[in-house]
């Protein structure tokens, strides 16, 4: 079984730091490392994630990336898209699509959020894709 990663890269530093606990999951399942897809930022995710689920090469795609409120209300449109957009790659096409993207106030809440631990959401992404992919191939059986 093969495993994605699409990760917005405008905040490089949490895009790496989501990746890493992303990828020490997926090692930890034992299904090796992610093939990781760079974008610019979270809006871009969603078609990224089409490109990968319809490749038919994965198993499952952990969507990784962070937008932090602004002065606008730039943040409300790219996270309520992103959101939108990933559900709907993965009800369109059964591949598993997690939603790891940090939608937070500041860096400090993301910092604690992408640290590992309790609170590490490309962990969680890495989980719910592993959870959602054995799920599927339990029903195939």
């Amino acid at each position: 079984m093969s495993y994605a990663i699409a990760v917005g890269r405008f905040y490089e530093e949490l895009a790496d730091r989501l990746v890493r606990g992303a990828q020490e999951t997926f090692a930890a399942a034992g299904v090796g490392p992610a093939d990781v897809f760079e974008v610019p930022g979270a809006y871009e995710l969603p078609l990224t994630a089409l490109y990968l689920a319809e490749s038919g090469r994965y198993e499952g795609v952990a969507c990784l990336g962070a937008v932090i409120r602004g002065e606008t209300s730039h943040y409300d449109y790219v996270c309520a898209e992103a959101a939108r957009g990933i559900q709907d790659v993965q009800l369109r096409t059964q591949v598993p699509c997690a939603f790891g993207v940090l939608t937070v106030e500041n860096l400090e809440q993301a910092l604690a959020r992408t640290g590992g631990g309790k609170r590490d959401q490309g962990r969680h992404a890495a989980e719910a894709v592993l959870a959602l992919a054995a799920i599927k191939q339990r029903l195939a059986a």
